[in-house]
């Protein structure tokens, strides 16, 4: 845990602090060389990796660690299954319920 609020975890800045962190403890190990593994999600849901992993990389690659390959292993179906949401999908509740009126002439 690099950050102290729950909410910063996913921040690409608590990202940076963890990538360090390995970094530090691979050169201690004797370890200079890494094959990277991304991994989003993936499923029904989203197949991208997140803000997270670019500024994970770029520390890794700044900190002297040499990067051999960037592998994305992002699980992907091979037939989906229905998504979360329902028939009428994620409906906008309360959106509409804004009161308007015409201006006064007066």
């Amino acid at each position: 845990m690099k950050v102290k609020a729950d909410r910063d975890e996913s921040l690409p800045y608590a990202a940076m602090l963890a990538a360090q962190d390995a970094a530090q403890r691979c050169k201690e190990l004797g370890i200079t060389a890494l094959n990277i593994k991304l991994r989003a999600i993936g499923g029904n849901k989203i197949k991208t990796p997140g803000p997270g992993a670019q500024s994970a990389l770029r520390a890794l690659a700044r900190s002297g660690m040499k990067i051999g390959r960037i592998e994305n292993v992002t699980p992907v179906p091979t037939d989906s299954i229905r998504r979360k949401g329902g028939r009428k999908g994620k409906e906008a509740v309360g959106v509409f319920d804004i009161s308007w009126r015409w201006p006064s002439s007066s």
